[in-house]
């Protein structure tokens, strides 16, 4: 391990038995993946870097009224009043906005990594992620009780071993063993979340497929251009964020997106919402999987 990573690790330790709470040697161990011996010898290191470290019944804990860690303190810490006006800042943006995430990951990641969801996800979710986060820590095996599937107009159980989670835990990557491949599944689909006792299986085959702007994930790649008025350009950089830097101005008022995408499911369902105000599409295959779309929409009429 190289010296700066020994660092990182240091502070980390630092700022977790700087909490509310004393953590043993075992949770210490288990928390950065160090044995017994290095999680002594960085408490060690700690103690003689001036700071105290008390010892309870076997749990270590950093008392904040210390020197020097009363200056750590005020200077990485937040009292309540400024946590709670950064917390309504950050609810205040998007859910889909990738700037949220990561704002709330440098704010809380150094403490405690579960507290990110508590910060950005639903209420109704909370319990949700908190057992996928679980399940990914353990290496478990879950079951997604009543997951409904979008595509197959299905709600049953799903077995699966997550290993990941998308921006503000909007979805779920794990590995299906049924179908033998990694998929995405929406947290907000699934009714409840059993961790089972078996670990996994299949870890060398969790591979995170590539994800477009429009949150569409796959192994394809398929190009696309098209120019925007004002009105797309703008809806289109506020649903989807990562699509600004494929943008370039060509004209007044006038601009290009282009890009390659894994799906033209996601960028269609945006042109044919905003129709009159996309020109000049590209290529031909796009055009023809919109002419598609349209022919099914009016058979609905």
């Amino acid at each position: 391990m190289t010296e700066h990573a020994k660092l990182d690790r240091l502070l980390h330790i630092i700022l977790n038995l700087s909490g509310i709470r004393a953590y043993s040697i075992e949770e210490i161990c288990k928390r950065f993946e160090i044995s017994k011996r290095t999680a002594h010898r960085y408490i060690s290191t700690i103690r003689e870097a001036g700071f105290v470290v008390d010892c309870n019944e076997g749990a270590y804990l950093i008392p904040k009224n210390g020197h020097p860690f009363k200056e750590l303190h005020d200077l990485l810490h937040f009292s309540e009043e400024e946590a709670y006006i950064l917390t309504q800042a950050i609810h205040s943006i998007d859910d889909t906005n990738l700037l949220k995430s990561n704002l709330i990951k440098k704010l809380y990641s150094l403490y405690d990594f579960h507290r990110v969801a508590d910060s950005i996800v639903k209420p109704e979710n909370s319990i949700t992620v908190h057992k996928i986060l679980e399940a990914i820590t353990e290496k478990k095996q879950v079951l997604l009780r009543k997951y409904s599937s979008a595509h197959g107009n299905i709600i049953r159980d799903r077995l699966v071993e997550p290993f990941d989670l998308t921006t503000n835990y909007i979805s779920l990557w794990a590995y299906e063993p049924e179908s033998g491949q990694c998929k995405l599944f929406k947290t907000a689909r699934i009714g409840t979340v059993e961790i089972l006792k078996k670990s996994f299986e299949h870890e060398g085959l969790h591979v995170r497929k590539p994800e477009d702007v429009f949150r569409i994930s796959s192994s394809d790649s398929l190009p696309i251009r098209m120019n925007l008025s004002v009105r797309a350009y703008n809806l289109l950089i506020e649903e989807y964020p990562l699509a600004q830097k494929y943008i370039s101005i060509i004209g007044d008022n006038l601009w290009q997106f282009e890009a390659q995408v894994c799906s033209y499911e996601g960028v269609g369902r945006f042109v044919l919402g905003m129709a009159e105000e996309i020109k000049d599409i590209e290529p031909e295959l796009f055009r023809d999987f919109l002419r598609e779309k349209l022919i099914k929409y009016q058979a609905i009429l």
